[in-house]
C-alpha cells in the first residue's frame, strides 16, 4: 500500500510527457483515407454493415424522421401559441436555417462517405478525439431521449383513442409511482415499454427490413396528407387570414415560431449515420439530405395553410389540431383518419430516433472510445445487433419509469451542437493544406509546422532538383516532391504523354483540380455563383478583388493560412457564443435603447464581420468534390451563428442536465487518454 501511494508522489511523475500524451490524444484525428472505400476489404468493427440503401430510402428515412411531430403537433402549436397563420412565414425561415446546416453535412457526406457515426466520425477527421467523443456522446443521448419520447407519445395516443381505458387499467392493476415527474398519479408505462421493445427487434433484424416497415409507414403518412389537403378544402374559410389577422402578433411571432418550428426540421441528420450501408453515398447523401429538408417544409407549409384556412388560429387545438379541426365542422369520421397518420406519423419518428443510434455507438466502440464488444455487427442480419439491444432496452427503460416532459429539449441540445460542429469541421476542412487535411489541429504545434518546412525544403533540394544531361527521366507522373504551389499533374499531363486515368479517382490527392480531358486546371469560373457576380459588378470584378485581398485563381493554402483560418473560427465561435448570450439575456437593456447596449452589439457585429472577411483572404483548398457547400465562409458561419442562438434558447434545466451528462461522458473517457509516466529512480 506505502508503494502505491508512493508511487503517486507529484516529484515522481514526468508532468511533461504525462502533458504531451494527454495533448496528443485530445487532438489526434483519424485520417480520412481510413474510411474512404478501397482501402482494405476489413475494417476495424470486423464484419462490414450491408450496402443496400438506395437515395429513396434515405430520403423515407429523413422525412420519417421529421415529419411526424412536425406535421401533427408543432403546426397547431405555433399557429395559436406565437405566430398565427404567419406560422407558414416561420416555417420558411426555419426551413432556411436548417438547409443551411443541410449542405454542410450533405458536404461531408460526400467527402467522407464510406462510414457511420455522423457528426461523431466527421469531428474525429478534423478537431480531435476528445470532441469527436463529447459529439458522439451527446448523440447518444438526443437519440436516446427522442425513441423514449416516441414511444410515450405513441403510448399516449393509443391511450386516447381508447379514451384513457388504458391509463385507468394500469393505475388500478399496477399502481402508481411517485417522484418520477409524472405527477401525483403517474404509472409504469408498460404499453410504451413494448412499444419500444418492438421497434428494436425491428431495427436489429436487418436494415433492410427497418427500412421496408419505415418506407410501408411513409406511404400511410403520405395517403393521409393528400386526404386532409382534399378535404380541407371544403371548409376553408379566407376571412381567417383578413383584417391584420395573417401576422396578430407581429414579426416578433413569426421569429419566435421561427425557432421552434426549427426543432421540426431536427433529424435529417439520420441520413448521415447511413454513409456505410448506402449503395451510392457520393450521390444519395447530399441528394437525400436535400430532398427530404424540401418535403418536409412542402408538407409543413401546406398543412398549416389548411390549418389555418378551416379553424382560426385563436380556437386550434394544440394537443390534436389536425384531427380536431374535422370535428370543429362536423366531420368526424375524418377524425379516425388523420389518428392513423398520426399513428404510423409518431411510429415513424420513433424508428427515425433508434435507428442511428446504435450505429454511432457502432462508430465510437470501433475506434475504441466505448465497449469493444458493442461494435459487433452479426453476420446474419448485417446490422450492429448488439448495440441496437443495448440502446433499445436503455430506451424502453426510460419510457417505462420517466416521464418526458421536461426533459424532451435534451433531444435539441445534442443535434443542435453536432449541427454547429459540422459547420465548424466544414470552415476548417476548405482551408486546409491538402496534405493536412487529415490532422490540420498539428498546426497548434509550431515544433511540427518547422519540422515539417525542414522536411519539404530538404525534399524539393533533392527530389526536385534538375536532373543531369545523360540522365534519362524516369520518375512518376506527379509532383513527388509534394510542394503545394507547384502543378502536379496538369502540366505533365501536357508535356510528358498520355494521362492513367484508371489511376485518377476520387482517392487521387488532385482529384477534381484538373480537367482530366485536356489537363488543364479547373477554372474557378466554373463557379455558378461566380458568374453571376462577374454579372452583376462587370468589368471592375477583377479590381475589386485585388483591392480586398482576396486570393487569386493559382493561390493554394499553405501552413500559415490553414492556421490563421483555425485561429480565426475559433475566435467566430467564440464571438458568436457571446453575441448570442448579450442578445437573448440582455434583451431588455437593447429594447431599453441603453447606449452601452447597442454600442456592444455593433462592436460585436463588426468584430463577427472582420473574422468572416479575414477567413475569405484565406484561399480554399482547389479539390472538388461531387458536392459542395456553396457561399463560403457565409453559409457555415451563419449555420452556427442560428445553431448557438437556438442553443442558448433553451431552457436552464436542460443544460444542468446536459452538464450532468457530460460529465458523466468524462468519467467514461477518462481512463482512456494517458497513461501517468514514473520516474524510474
Amino acid at each position: 500500500m506505502s508503494g502505491f501511494f508512493a508511487s503517486l508522489d507529484p516529484r515522481r511523475v514526468q508532468w511533461g510527457a504525462a502533458w504531451y500524451a494527454l495533448h496528443s490524444r485530445i487532438l489526434r484525428t483519424k485520417p480520412v483515407e481510413s474510411m474512404l472505400e478501397g482501402t482494405g476489404s476489413t475494417t476495424s468493427h470486423g464484419t462490414k454493415l450491408a450496402q443496400v440503401l438506395t437515395t429513396v430510402d434515405l430520403i423515407s428515412l429523413g422525412v420519417g424522421s421529421c415529419v411526424g411531430t412536425g406535421m401533427y403537433v408543432v403546426s397547431g402549436l405555433v399557429a395559436k401559441e406565437m405566430a398565427g397563420p404567419g406560422v407558414i412565414v416561420s416555417f420558411i425561415i426555419a426551413a432556411v436555417a436548417s438547409i443551411l446546416s443541410g449542405v454542410c453535412y450533405a458536404e461531408f457526406g460526400v467527402r467522407v462517405p464510406k462510414t457511420t457515426g455522423s457528426a461523431y466520425t466527421y469531428s474525429y477527421v478534423t478537431v480531435g478525439e476528445f470532441v469527436a467523443f463529447f459529439i458522439g456522446w451527446n448523440l447518444i443521448l438526443e437519440y436516446l431521449i427522442g425513441t423514449a419520447a416516441g414511444a410515450s407519445a405513441l403510448s399516449s395516443m393509443f391511450d386516447s383513442l381508447a379514451n384513457h381505458t388504458i391509463s385507468r387499467w394500469m393505475i388500478d392493476s399496477v399502481g402508481t409511482l411517485n417522484g418520477l415527474g409524472k405527477g401525483e398519479e403517474s404509472y409504469p408505462d408498460l404499453l410504451a415499454l413494448v412499444i419500444a421493445v418492438i421497434v428494436t427487434i425491428i431495427v436489429a433484424l436487418g436494415v433492410k427490413n427497418s427500412v421496408g416497415f419505415n418506407n410501408v409507414l411513409n406511404v400511410l403518412n403520405l395517403a393521409v396528407w393528400v386526404f386532409i389537403m382534399i378535404a380541407g378544402l371544403f371548409f376553408i374559410n379566407g376571412s381567417y387570414w383578413a383584417e391584420g389577422q395573417f401576422l396578430p402578433h407581429g414579426w416578433s411571432g413569426v421569429l419566435q415560431g421561427a425557432a421552434t418550428c426549427f426543432y421540426a426540421f431536427i433529424g435529417f441528420d439520420i441520413i448521415a449515420t447511413t454513409g456505410e450501408e448506402a449503395k451510392n453515398p457520393n450521390t444519395s447523401i447530399p441528394y437525400a439530405i436535400t430532398a427530404s429538408l424540401v418535403i418536409c417544409l412542402t408538407a409543413y407549409v401546406s398543412v398549416s395553410v389548411i390549418l389555418t384556412l378551416m379553424v382560426p388560429y385563436y380556437a386550434i387545438d394544440t394537443e390534436s389540431p389536425l384531427m380536431e379541426m374535422f370535428v370543429a365542422h362536423g366531420f368526424y369520421a375524418a377524425k379516425f383518419i388523420v389518428a392513423i397518420g398520426s399513428v404510423a406519423g409518431l411510429t415513424v419518428s420513433l424508428l427515425g430516433s433508434l435507428f442511428p443510434m446504435p450505429r454511432v455507438i457502432y462508430a465510437m466502440a470501433g475506434d475504441g472510445l466505448l465497449f469493444r464488444f458493442l461494435a459487433h455487427v452479426s453476420s446474419y442480419t448485417e446490422t450492429p445487433v448488439v448495440a441496437c439491444i443495448v440502446s433499445g432496452f436503455l430506451a424502453a427503460l426510460l419510457s417505462l419509469l420517466v416521464s418526458l416532459r421536461d426533459l424532451i429539449e435534451m433531444m435539441s441540445i445534442g443535434t443542435l451542437l453536432a449541427y454547429t460542429l459540422v459547420s465548424v469541421c466544414v470552415l476548417l476542412l476548405r482551408y486546409q493544406p491538402e496534405s493536412d487535411i487529415d490532422g490540420f489541429v498539428k498546426f497548434l504545434s509550431q515544433e511540427h509546422t518547422k519540422n515539417k518546412e525542414g522536411v519539404l525544403a530538404e525534399c524539393e533540394k533533392e527530389v526536385c532538383s534538375p536532373v543531369s544531361e545523360g540522365e534519362e527521366f524516369s520518375g512518376p507522373a506527379t509532383n513527388t516532391c509534394g510542394a503545394k504551389n507547384l502543378p502536379s499533374l496538369g502540366d505533365n499531363e501536357m508535356l510528358i504523354g498520355k494521362s492513367d486515368k484508371s489511376a485518377y479517382n476520387v482517392n487521387h490527392p488532385n482529384y477534381g483540380t484538373v480537367d482530366m480531358t485536356s489537363g488543364i486546371e479547373a477554372d474557378e469560373s466554373e463557379n455558378i455563383y461566380l458568374i453571376k457576380l462577374k454579372k452583376l459588378i462587370g468589368p471592375r470584378y477583377y479590381t475589386l478583388r485585388i483591392r480586398l485581398g482576396l486570393p487569386g485563381k493559382m493561390d493554394r493554402p499553405t501552413a500559415a493560412t490553414g492556421h490563421t483560418v483555425t485561429v480565426c473560427v475559433l475566435l467566430l465561435f467564440t464571438l458568436m457564443f457571446i453575441f448570442c448570450s448579450f442578445i437573448i439575456f440582455g434583451s431588455d437593456y437593447i429594447s431599453e435603447q441603453s447606449w452601452w447596449a447597442i454600442l456592444l452589439v455593433i462592436l460585436m457585429v463588426l468584430l463577427i464581420a472582420a473574422l468572416v472577411f479575414v477567413i475569405l483572404q484565406q484561399p480554399e483548398n482547389p479539390k472538388k468534390l461531387p458536392y459542395m457547400a456553396p457561399c463560403l465562409p457565409f453559409v457555415p458561419a451563419f449555420a452556427m451563428l442560428v445553431n448557438i442562438y437556438l442553443m442558448l434558447k433553451l431552457s436552464t434545466i436542460t443544460w444542468i442536465r446536459f452538464a450532468v451528462w457530460c460529465f458523466v461522458g468524462k468519467c467514461e473517457f477518462e481512463p482512456y487518454p494517458y497513461h501517468i509516466v514514473l520516474d524510474p529512480t
